[in-house]
């Protein structure tokens, strides 16, 4: 932690209310509620909607082109026009704040503090600091010391996140997250346990498990054996409240018998699998370090489906990665075509700086990468809409996250992660946190249309 003296700041002036802005992954809003919670336990208070917070927390996501960029542009937001007294103090979190925590102090004035993923426990601290005057980064990686210095968690919506893993070890060569969030590390068993009770009892439902690379968490049970992530599972499962068990992001290098058998044999773990692939050639692929092939990706989702037979495959894909080529680009549109996704996230490859891929020959022109994940896209939209369209007639259970913008309308879950919004009908007393049976009787792009049972 590097403090140094910021005359901007007035001595004294204890900031009243924080507003947490989480940019990027489920682990990033995990992160920012978490911090949340901290500057709860603090004394602040979240600033009401509409209202301007005395503190500002900017939780960055790296993996992103130009996302340094766009945090200067949002501190800039938050201070233009302001004069010194009415401006947010300013803290920069994340991804962004450990790779480029320097620069971002050197550049931006206004930004009070810079705290790295693995570093965010000790952000009271700093805010003691920061009123003082003093302006500091702290970019250390202790991940389990920061688990253990967390407070008790507070009361959540019915679904909650739960970060078992960090880190990665697989170095894709386009990818930073080894160097923003440091080597794969698996939180204690009996610590996920407790975290997860906690959650059951302020009301979670649903508990969605989290790590860069979630099925290689690995640890002991409660008796001394070895388990991994479907031992995991299975655990949770037999807490009492818990009705819903997802987990992401996988990958396939670490998928271990134990869990794609246990899709088929826990009741609470949803049919849902989100499994990125990136690219369907396997020149490509040798090239991003994923260690894995078109056909060896293709069969493990066989399995998964052998297991689970309605299970929904989500994936990830890049296009335009160095030096691909029109017909490995046609590859990745063969695969898709075969596996008929029920979501998916696409983009255009982006170099991230300090990353193998950045150095590489044959960067592609833009306008390339633009035609190919318009026609990417095309071919996902489509299976997703098929998807959405086939679950028609079906009748299953909805978990109710909130209201919709429409009197009477709520909004939830399929068990396939499929939104899913249905009217309040007359005598009917619905509440966010129930489950519901509902039949689905119209399906959109994006969500779907249910009648109450």
């Amino acid at each position: 932690m590097k403090p140094t003296t910021d005359p901007r700041l007035a001595p004294n002036e204890s900031p009243k209310t924080y507003r947490v802005k989480s940019f990027g992954c489920q682990m990033n809003v995990y992160d920012g509620e978490r911090m949340g919670e901290l500057l709860d336990e603090k004394g602040l208070t979240p600033a009401p909607e509409g209202e301007d917070a005395d503190l500002v927390v900017l939780n960055t996501c790296h993996i992103r082109e130009k996302a340094a960029e766009k945090i200067y542009s949002d501190i800039g937001r938050l201070t233009k026009g302001k004069t010194q007294k009415k401006a947010p103090m300013i803290a920069v979190a994340g991804c962004v704040a450990q790779a480029e925590g320097e620069e971002i102090m050197a550049r931006a004035p206004a930004v009070s503090m810079v705290v790295g993923p693995q570093a965010y426990h000790r952000l009271p601290d700093m805010l003691d600091k920061a009123v003082r005057g003093e302006r500091a980064t702290d970019t250390d990686m202790p991940a389990i010391a920061k688990f253990g210095a967390l407070p008790a968690r507070k009361r959540r919506s019915p679904t909650a996140f739960l970060t078992v893993q960090e880190g990665c070890d697989k170095f894709c060569t386009y990818c930073v997250v080894p160097y923003t969030r440091g080597a794969e590390i698996s939180r204690p068993f009996n610590d996920l346990i407790g975290e997860a009770r906690k959650l059951i009892e302020a009301g979670a439902r649903e508990i969605t498990l989290l790590g860069q690379n979630v099925n290689a968490w690995a640890g002991e049970d409660d008796v001394g054996r070895p388990v991994g992530l479907a031992g995991l599972i299975r655990a949770i499962a037999k807490l009492d409240g818990v009705e819903r068990i997802r987990y992401t992001t996988s990958h396939p290098n670490d998928m271990e018998d134990d869990l794609i058998a246990a899709h088929g044999e826990v009741d609470q773990l949803m049919p849902y699998l989100h499994l990125p692939v990136q690219s369907g050639n396997d020149r490509v692929l040798k090239a991003m370090n994923r260690a894995h092939t078109a056909e060896s990706y293709l069969r493990l989702l066989e399995r998964f489906r052998e297991a689970r037979p309605d299970i929904a495959l989500s994936g990830d894909f890049i296009v335009g990665f160095p030096g691909e080529t029109e017909a490995e680009f046609e590859d990745t549109l063969s695969l898709v075509d075969e596996v008929r996704y029920s979501q998916a996230f696409s983009f255009k490859y982006s170099p991230r700086p300090g990353t193998p891929a950045a150095t590489m020959d044959n960067q592609l022109p833009r306008e390339v990468m633009d035609d190919r994940l318009q026609r990417l896209q095309e071919r996902l939209n489509r299976d997703q809409r098929a998807f959405n369209d086939a679950l028609v007639g079906k009748t299953c259970d909805i978990l109710v996250e909130r209201k919709g913008k429409l009197p009477g309308q709520w909004l939830g879950k399929a068990p396939w992660l499929t939104s899913v919004w249905f009217a309040q009908e007359g005598g009917d007393t619905v509440e966010i946190g129930d489950i519901v049976s509902l039949k689905l009787v119209d399906a959109g792009p994006n969500s779907i249309e249910g009648r109450l049972i």
